[in-house]
């Protein structure tokens, strides 16, 4: 008898041993490595994109003046959205269906390219893809590019640098194919040309529902970045698409050209925090960061907060001479302990958010108001609404003149 329990236990043992070693879901080619060319995404991934429209790409193949390093392998995906109001995307199935009740974690490297040059759908000009866009996750059931239920999505993806992009998924069926899909900036407006490049998926890992994944964008090492003479100079008509109408065969004679004027780069926008320009600062100055959001009773920066505090790091990044107070404020309904406390809190996410992505601690000050500065009446909802901000006070700037 005591034989048979000891044997039941150890199969039950080896069962739960089994299970865990098991529960990581996995990508058929998460490297996303092929032989670099242009409108076929690499081995392992099935195009999603639009009937007439060419497939997503394996990079860097200098196809669209797109040089830019993998961060794992050889190649990487690279998608675009266009100003026709088409936009790209892969799927593929998953090595085991995700369960539903148990969450995952799961990341992806992702980048902006500085160059991504083709022709406009509606302008039929050669213009450049680089505009920021976003990456949507979908959980689905066929090969059919099943967009069954949104698992997650970041923010713009801004940087022409490659982050790590972390995401929590909370499956609620039996999702058996996963679909990675390039978006515009939303709410759309109006259609735009842009890119996103993707490498080094991870495998889909069971986690407890209670544990949190960092929400920021991880900075890896920076790679070299291409040539800005490369979008006026490097010559691409080869590389475009055969659907595209460069790529049609030149008649024999065909006249030489009239020769055309260069390109232009319009300059760089000036940096900005939340729409305010340097030359608009001075010491003292207070900027509300109007989009920068936390759940009720927290200090976690949301995912939606990204863009903004990503803008506050790219402006602190390029102006080195200047140094800031993140300050925190309330409503008036808690009590005054619990509002500083809370305000304090929000503040120092910021700061500690900034400081992770390498601005210098020596130039960030952080403190919480709590409810004594209000800006609108606490008498109404929207007035309190108004009063729960984060605020940036400008400390330090060296005169322009």
């Amino acid at each position: 008898m005591r034989k048979q329990h000891f044997l039941s236990f150890a199969l039950l043992l080896s069962s739960v041993v089994l299970g865990t070693s098991q529960g990581a879901i996995y990508l058929n080619n998460p490297s996303f490595e092929d032989f670099p060319r242009h409108s076929h995404p690499p081995t392992g991934w099935q195009d999603c994109g639009f009937p007439g429209e060419s497939a997503p790409d394996t990079q860097p193949s200098g196809d669209f003046a797109v040089t830019y390093p993998a961060t794992d392998g050889s190649t990487y995906l690279g998608m675009v959205v266009r100003d026709n109001e088409t936009y790209e995307a892969v799927t593929q199935k998953l090595s085991s269906p995700m369960k539903p009740g148990i969450c995952y974690e799961f990341s992806l490297h992702l980048a902006r390219s500085p160059y991504y040059v083709s022709i406009s759908r509606t302008t039929e000009q050669r213009t450049n893809f680089n505009q920021p866009v976003k990456l949507r996750i979908y959980g689905g059931f066929s090969s059919n590019c099943d967009r069954s239920v949104l698992l997650d999505e970041t923010g713009l993806v801004k940087a022409s640098q490659w982050m790590q992009y972390n995401f929590k998924f909370e499956p609620k069926q039996a999702y058996s194919h996963i679909l990675i899909e390039a978006f515009y900036e939303t709410p759309t407006l109006f259609p735009y040309n842009g890119n996103v490049l993707v490498d080094n998926a991870s495998a889909i890992t069971p986690i407890p529902c209670s544990e949190d994944i960092p929400e920021a964008p991880q900075a890896l090492p920076e790679v070299e970045q291409p040539s800005e003479e490369v979008l006026t100079t490097e010559p691409i008509a080869s590389n475009i698409p055969a659907n595209t109408p460069e790529a049609d065969p030149e008649p024999a004679n065909k006249p030489d050209p009239k020769p055309q004027p260069q390109e232009v780069k319009p300059p760089k926008p000036e940096p900005t925090i939340a729409g305010v320009k340097r030359s608009e600062m001075e010491k003292g100055k207070i900027i509300t960061l109007d989009k920068l959001y936390f759940p009720a009773d927290s200090s976690s920066i949301t995912r939606d907060s990204r863009e903004v505090l990503n803008e506050v790091f790219e402006f602190l990044k390029t102006n080195k001479d200047v140094a800031i107070e993140i300050g925190g404020h309330t409503n008036d309904l808690p009590p005054d302990d619990y509002c500083f406390k809370l305000s304090t809190a929000r503040a120092k996410s910021v700061a500690e958010y900034l400081i992770n992505r390498g601005i210098n601690r020596d130039r960030l000050e952080y403190k919480g108001y709590g409810k004594t500065k209000p800006i609108a009446s606490n008498k109404t909802a929207y007035g309190r609404k108004q009063n729960q901000r984060v605020e940036i006070k400008i400390l330090d700037i060296a005169s322009d003149g």
